[in-house]
């Protein structure tokens, strides 16, 4: 907490009290550099971060949701979970990170993406194929074009170094 009126850091709590209403938790600090003493409010933060759809509906983010897709996604794949705990913490930082406490489904499915495809081929595939809505095989056997020719562009940067 930045004192309000030298900008410093650091204070101290001298009292904590509940409001009436038990909403909110009134703090008294002291400011360790200029001793001065200010009052701050803490509350729950209420307002849910939102995920707008790409039919313009919004709804409440979910990491369990975002869980779930990456758990049929990488099924049978060598993926830990501890891989796709850190992909699900840094989903939700994305999300949170938002300064209109919103982001869209596009925006958190292509970072999905792209952390899928430097971990697994097959589980980026995969996940890409429900993203994307793959209408046919044609649809699909495009997306393998384009991660084949991804993959050997990369080989040629290798060899040549």
């Amino acid at each position: 907490m930045k004192c309000p009126y030298c900008g410093f850091a650091q204070d101290r709590v001298i009292d904590s009290r509940e409001s009436r209403e038990a909403d909110s938790i009134r703090r008294r600090r002291e400011c360790e550099r200029c001793n001065r003493r200010f009052t701050t409010y803490e509350r729950i933060d209420e307002i849910p971060y939102m995920v707008v759809k790409k039919d313009g509906r919004r709804e409440k983010f979910e990491r369990q949701k975002v869980l779930s897709g990456l758990l049929h996604a990488c099924e049978k794949r060598p993926i830990s979970a501890a891989k796709m705990e850190q992909l699900v913490d840094e989903t939700e930082a994305f999300v949170t990170e938002s300064s209109e406490r919103e982001r869209t489904t596009t925006e958190i499915g292509e970072l999905i993406m792209e952390r899928l495809k430097a971990l697994d081929t097959v589980a980026y595939i995969r996940f890409a194929s429900v993203y994307r809505d793959f209408k046919d095989v044609r649809e699909f056997k495009e997306e393998l074009e384009q991660l084949l020719t991804q993959h050997s562009a990369k080989q040629a940067r290798k060899t040549k170094t």
